[in-house]
């Protein structure tokens, strides 16, 4: 089994025109920004992708396919519009060919079209998907209900530092509700963080406490 050094992780040049991105449409994954998720890549055609990728920027989208499509046989399933762009931070080569990758969360995108691939995975034109900050005089209040909100649901963090950004801590919140497919997209697809603060503290307050588990902040 051979183990490759990290790969550097920078935001995307996407503020232009779109840009072509490996698809990997997965039910019930979120890449989130900031964090990191591990992937088993078996299927011949996601093996390809990894290899491709390698040799590129690195760069994938995970795009959760619409609640209907999930539990289709249809290997090109539609999938939402707003999506995980992120990047391989690194990989390990299996002997039979299999990799393990841990994909580090870059920014939220629009999958703005998707033409024809000359390869065996789907490749999806994206733009950034720009988040939109509360108003100045409700952040303040907001951070503090979301920190106490991360805190009580995870007992292993004893503080959060300040420079960790709003958004970050709204979705560890969301990542540590163990929310429902349909609940957990509209989340995510929220690009208002003040919005998106107040959908996770309504439903911190509707459901139990209980660890969730879920990906780390960068």
């Amino acid at each position: 089994m051979n183990s490759d050094e990290q790969r550097p992780s920078e935001l995307p040049e996407v503020i232009g025109a779109p840009i072509l991105v490996p698809l990997f449409p997965l039910p019930d994954v979120y890449l989130f920004p900031g964090t990191f998720i591990p992937l088993h890549i078996f299927e011949p055609r996601y093996r390809q992708m990894v290899e491709d990728s390698l040799d590129g920027p690195g760069r994938i989208v995970i795009a959760s396919p619409l609640e209907y499509e999930a539990t289709s046989t249809d290997k090109r399933p539609e999938v939402h519009p707003i999506a995980g762009l992120g990047e391989i931070a690194r990989h390990e080569r299996l002997d039979d060919g299999r990799f393990m990758i841990w994909l580090a969360g870059l920014t939220r995108v629009h999958i703005v079209g998707e033409p024809p691939s000359e390869r065996l995975y789907r490749k999806v034109l994206v733009r950034p998907a720009f988040e939109q900050p509360p108003a100045a005089g409700d952040e303040a209040g907001l951070r503090a209900r979301i920190v106490e909100a991360v805190l009580r649901r995870t007992p292993d963090i004893l503080n959060i530092p300040e420079a960790v950004p709003l958004g970050h801590l709204v979705d560890l919140l969301l990542l540590k509700l163990g929310l429902p497919r349909a609940a957990m997209q509209e989340a995510y697809a929220r690009l208002s963080i003040g919005e998106r603060a107040n959908l996770a503290l309504e439903l911190h307050g509707s459901l139990p406490i209980a660890d969730s588990g879920g990906p780390s902040l960068n």
